[in-house]
């Protein structure tokens, strides 16, 4: 099963800020190395979810929000090589720079198809030419880069799975939660040390909002713990933990989270509860290592059924679900905990919608711990939600499935009203 030890360690990528405003820079910042001249405009076309995520979303070492400034950062200031990292480099000059060029109109910034499939086209125009860049289906994937309409690179764009055909089903989805939580048993440890990655990372971000006097949700966390980061209360140090980092990604602290299935703020989910509930109960990084795995994996299973940006809140859902799998692994729990723990989650928060990356991440966050811990409680006392009531399956594939149904396609017309909500006030 080394192909889960590689989905895992492909998937989990450093990202400064929430994930879509660092996507639009990039996507900006790479259009600009093939045109020269001085600038006339800056068009961006993205998909509703993209559009949606970085509409009022904080920016890594600005005060300003939102698509526009984002891209208008991208191209003044952003370092391309640095992939979702790009506006580390970001400075108070650059800012002004950015804001006059989205004040004199240069940057225009529009919403094409209502869709969960990440989708970023950028045209820059200069005086001397033009640069077309296309990213699809992944925050970084170009698949198209035009010179004054000259294709200069192309790579195919992925089709949508068709799951009536095995070679497009998705690597995660050709797994059963059996075999996934045998992978997580026996893979050897030195194979996934790696993940102990996302732990420096994210633990990091954590510092900086305790630090932080823009945070707001993680002093008050914190003074709920007791003033401790780790105290006996489990939940609440795990609350804290993950949930002011989540703030201070959102509002754009300068310090980048390990993302997962694309978003930081499903990798901060997916691993800082577990570490509070390693360090409160004394567990070993051992057990913390695989139930992390574990987490991931579950994770990425309802994501590739919701797709990448959706109406619902895959941090809560998907990564929340991965993470109560994890933390009921840490205690104890067998194949058949994991499936009641997935029943329960199922039957309480997937109707939760996103309306984009910001400060609203936080609450939902500290529900997704909430129902965390509670969907566990109940799965290990042989408690749940059964198979047979509302959109749970016969098996926790089916309900894993039906999780992502409802974001997509259930939740499209949800997408609209949302951005119609955002834009409208």
């Amino acid at each position: 099963m080394k192909r889960l030890t590689q989905l895992i360690h492909d998937d989990m990528r450093p990202a400064l800020g929430v994930t879509e405003p660092g996507a639009i820079a990039f996507a900006v910042a790479t259009a600009k190395e093939h045109v020269t001249g001085a600038l006339q405009e800056v068009r961006i076309v993205l998909n509703s979810g993209m559009y949606k995520n970085a509409f009022t979303c904080g920016i890594p070492n600005s005060n300003e929000v939102g698509n526009a400034h984002a891209a208008a950062l991208g191209y003044v200031a952003a370092d391309a090589a640095k992939g979702l990292e790009c506006l580390d480099g970001v400075t108070a000059a650059h800012n002004r720079e950015a804001k006059r060029l989205v004040e004199a109109g240069w940057v225009k910034v529009e919403m094409g198809e209502v869709s969960s499939r990440i989708h970023i086209h950028v045209v820059i125009t200069t005086d001397e030419g033009t640069a077309s860049l296309t990213i699809d289906d992944a925050h970084t994937n170009i698949t198209e880069i035009r010179e004054n309409e000259r294709v200069v690179f192309s790579r195919r764009v992925a089709k949508e799975w068709d799951t009536s055909s095995s070679e497009d089903v998705p690597l995660i989805h050709r797994y059963s939660l059996r075999q996934i939580l045998h992978y997580v048993k026996t893979v050897p440890l030195e194979e996934i040390s790696f993940i102990g990655a996302a732990y420096e990372m994210n633990l990091a971000l954590f510092e900086e909002a305790i630090r932080n006097r823009k945070t707001t949700f993680a002093h008050f966390l914190y003074q709920q713990n007791g003033k401790q980061i780790i105290s006996t209360d489990e939940q609440k140090s795990a609350s804290l933990l993950c949930n002011a980092a989540i703030e201070a990604r959102v509002l754009g602290l300068p310090l980048p989270a390990m993302s997962i299935t694309g978003s930081g703020a499903h990798g901060i989910i997916a691993t800082l509860p577990l570490y509070a509930a390693s360090k409160v109960n004394g567990w070993t990084h051992e057990q913390l290592l695989r139930a992390t795995a574990l987490s991931y994996l579950v994770c990425m299973y309802i994501k590739e059924h919701s797709g990448k940006l959706s109406a619902f809140c895959g941090c809560a859902i998907a990564a929340g679900t991965g993470m109560a799998c994890g933390l009921a692994y840490q205690k104890g729990g067998s194949l058949k905990t994991l499936t009641l723990t997935i029943q329960n989650m199922a039957s309480s928060i997937t109707g939760m919608i996103c309306d984009g990356g910001n400060h609203g991440c936080t609450m939902k966050g500290i529900v997704a711990v909430d129902a965390a811990y509670r969907s566990v409680e109940l799965a290990l006392a042989g408690i749940a939600i059964e198979k047979e009531h509302g959109i749970n399956g016969k098996t926790p594939e089916d309900t894993m499935y039906h999780m992502g149904l409802i974001a997509s396609p259930g939740m499209v017309g949800t997408e609209k009203v949302i951005v119609d909500i955002m834009r409208d006030k």
